[in-house]
């Protein structure tokens, strides 16, 4: 994987439906062979930059390439290069799920029948049954099984596990671990964050239209604070715990934060007091979501307002 090779690279990305600016010079960078996840709560504008890279929307400004190419001019070659998973799949209704899955297959230039067979029983898809009668969980599944089975360079996946319930979100996990082993990219979209966290290599964070943060989860956690739970024999008083940030006392249960620079020096001041069990948590990838939503709410000016991409294209 090279960076002078990305896969995706969007510089400067705007779009706007109306008045209303949906995308306010977007940057986004996906390598060749990476697991890349793109978060962001409804309205952020997340949907509206997939349909660019689709080739369904045409940006008003900026550039878009992908796999080397456009994606507005170069649709059709890319759409045999790419495999798209949405979060509401359509499936023809007479059709039934197996001939679905051959048909987008054939559209991108065939299938590893090995690997649709495989996918098929690991999935429990019935595949003779037809559109009309899959739930949406089952329409899910013909999505996934016709975008893994393809041979194609890249996925583009768009809240794909909608409707899987918890065993089949783990087998959706293997199996895109397994594709980023066969050398394939990713761009996932997902509200699952432990999805997200256990399967992206780097991430992408996007607010009102642009990327307000990307890297490595690692790199993301950076200053975010470690969460501490310790039972103490006797309880310090609340001045004498001054290296730790939102302190809470119960009785002989304590609650804090610390940065993860300095846990080692926390129990150090915590075994002074008779530390009896000690629970330390790392910044998971929600509570880092979170926290930058929440840090940027409250440095907004007083009386701005967050507006949604729901119900503003035409």
């Amino acid at each position: 994987m090279s960076g002078s090779d990305p896969v995706i690279e969007v510089v400067g990305l705007t779009k706007s439906y109306g008045r209303f600016p949906a995308l306010r010079g977007l940057d986004l960078q996906v390598e060749r062979g990476q697991v890349h996840g793109f978060l962001g709560p409804n309205g952020a504008g997340k949907s509206t930059t997939i349909r660019v890279l689709l080739g369904l929307l045409k940006a008003d400004g900026g550039t878009v390439r992908m796999l080397g190419q456009d994606p507005w001019s170069d649709v059709v070659a890319l759409h045999r290069r790419l495999a798209y998973v949405p979060g509401d799949v359509s499936l023809w209704p007479g059709m039934t799920g197996g001939e679905a899955i051959d048909l987008l297959g054939s559209m991108r230039g065939g299938l590893d029948e090995t690997r649709r067979t495989d996918l098929v029983e690991r999935f429990e898809l019935d595949p003779t049954k037809r559109g009309r009668q899959y739930s949406k969980g089952n329409r899910q599944k013909v999505a996934i099984v016709a975008a893994l089975a393809s041979d194609v360079e890249l996925l583009i996946l768009d809240e794909p596990t909608s409707g899987l319930d918890p065993l089949m979100e783990a087998v959706f996990q293997e199996v895109i671990s397994e594709a980023g082993q066969r050398g394939a990219t990713v761009l996932l979209s997902s509200h699952i964050m432990a999805e997200v966290e256990t399967l992206a290599d780097r991430l992408s964070i996007i607010r009102e239209g642009r990327i307000v943060q990307t890297g490595t989860l690692k790199e993301l956690r950076g200053d975010v604070r470690t969460t501490v739970r310790a039972v103490l024999e006797r309880a310090p008083a609340i001045d004498e715990l001054s290296s730790l940030h939102d302190v809470h006392l119960d009785g002989d249960r304590l609650t804090a934060t610390v940065e993860s620079t300095r846990i080692g020096e926390a129990m150090t001041l915590l075994t002074g007091y008779g530390l009896v069990s000690l629970t330390v948590e790392p910044p998971s990838l929600e509570s880092l979501f979170l926290r930058l939503y929440e840090d940027e709410q409250a440095s907004a000016p007083t009386g701005t307002t967050t507006s949604g991409e729901t119900g503003t294209a035409p």
